[in-house]
């Protein structure tokens, strides 16, 4: 099990590639040595600990906790992970406690971890290899070598899947412009640019392990992300039954609870969000394409929105027509006016390709 919680995201943060204590860990391992830590103190943790000793405000160091492991016993620092508590330690949580594991130390860390609520670590000696239990959650701390080979080819997958979302979004402009739009491109829209959110909340998630060591991936993945939120955003707000905030947002929620199984499925996705049969001419308010107009607020696009009904009717909407639309105004109407005459253009364009 591997749940990335915002507490685990946390704890990830503060053991990434760079820090003291992921620093401590690869001294360990670099020894051949095998290792329990339990990152944080307290009575919970006193309860489950025997024998060893205690360490009088003993400051921690990567070093001093690579010399500590040498020793048979478990390692106990406090919950800032600043000072060493208690060292050479016997854990002896309730047998009782359900785990999956195999090895004798990884039972003890998860038994531990879910019966204290603190973060345990288990170094596995033969293994080589951190790993951190939390609660319910386990992690296994990759290597940064490992981690950058994951990370890049998450970040090449993702590469293709915006191509991909960026094609259909190019498709789509064609087909609401020339009035043949249909529920199934609306939801191809919105599978591919859910798609791709996906993958980015991924790479996101590995890029935690990372820590400083990830800015390059870090650059490509915001470069990568920009405007997916938007897109599926307005396609929502272009289709859904009711322009409400409402409604729109229980469309976006119904769609992020899709399982990645279901959101394959074309009449699935449809049924979920309230769409029409896929196959049914699709007609939308404009938004999306609105919202390309520069410096045009969302209240304003609304209003137009609102006033006209839908895109086709924006497309024949005269400068006069657009300026009556309140918070408008003339140079506004001008701006939006010749965005929509450009878009009637390239669609004659399209049309004579077509034909």
């Amino acid at each position: 099990m591997d749940s990335t919680t915002p507490e685990l995201l946390q704890l990830l943060e503060r053991l990434a590639p760079g820090t003291p204590m992921r620093e401590a860990f690869g001294r360990v391992i670099q020894q051949g040595n095998g290792l329990l830590v339990v990152l944080g103190d307290g009575s919970t943790v006193d309860a489950v600990c025997t024998g060893g000793f205690e360490l009088d405000d003993a400051h921690f160091t990567p070093a001093r906790l690579a010399e500590l492991a040498k020793m048979d016993g478990a390692i106990v620092v406090d919950d800032t992970t600043t000072k060493l508590k208690r060292a050479n330690v016997h854990l002896m949580p309730d047998s009782s406690i359900a785990t999956d594991e195999t090895g004798s130390r990884h039972r003890t860390a998860e038994r531990v971890a879910k019966q204290t609520g603190k973060p345990v670590v288990s170094i596995s000696e033969d293994r080589a290899v951190a790993t951190l239990f939390h609660g319910d959650a386990k992690h296994e701390l990759e290597s940064p070598a490992e981690l950058t080979a994951k990370v890049n080819q998450q970040l090449h997958t993702l590469e293709r899947f915006r191509r991909r979302l960026d094609e259909a979004e190019v498709r789509a402009t064609e087909l609401e412009v020339t009035d043949l739009m249909t529920y199934r491109w609306v939801v191809t829209l919105l599978q591919r640019a859910e798609l791709v959110a996906r993958i980015g909340e991924q790479v996101e998630r590995d890029l935690v392990g990372l820590g400083g060591e990830g800015t390059l991936a870090r650059l490509q993945l915001a470069d990568l992300m920009q405007g997916v939120g938007e897109t599926r955003y307005l396609v929502v707000r272009d289709y859904a039954k009711r322009l409400t905030k409402k409604t729109v947002t229980s469309t976006l929620d119904a769609l992020a609870a899709l399982s990645t199984n279901a959101l394959q499925d074309s009449e699935t996705v449809a049924n979920a969000l309230g769409f029409e049969h896929p196959d049914l001419h699709a007609r939308p308010r404009g938004l999306r394409l609105l919202s390309q107009v520069p410096r045009v607020p969302e209240a304003v696009q609304e209003a137009v929105v609102k006033h006209f009904g839908d895109l086709q009717k924006l497309l024949r909407a005269s400068v006069e027509d657009l300026s009556k639309v309140n918070g408008v105004g003339r140079a506004r109407a001008q701006q939006v006016w010749n965005f929509m005459d450009r878009l009637a253009e390239v669609a004659g364009q399209w049309d004579e390709g077509i034909g």
